[in-house]
């Protein structure tokens, strides 16, 4: 089984080690296959879009503009 290094900060490691019965890869390796799981059914529901590169950017601007526009009126 291949291995992988992981970086993280020293207060997750210090809070990691509050729990020292938790098997902690056991937790890395689910969390990397429920993202890869997630990752498929994107993929699946890209592959069956009609939509261009281009009506994704359009898209995602009014998006941004909206978001900006409710986040100014909130303030």
């Amino acid at each position: 089984m291949p291995n992988i290094t992981l970086s993280i900060s020293e207060s997750v490691y210090d809070d990691m080690k509050l729990f020292q019965e938790v098997k902690w890869s056991e937790v890395a390796r689910n969390a990397i296959k429920n993202k890869i799981s997630i990752l498929n059914i994107a993929n699946e529901l890209a592959k069956k879009s009609k939509l261009t590169e281009s009506d994704i950017k359009d898209f995602s601007s009014m998006i941004k503009k909206s978001a900006n526009k409710r986040f100014l009126e909130w303030n």
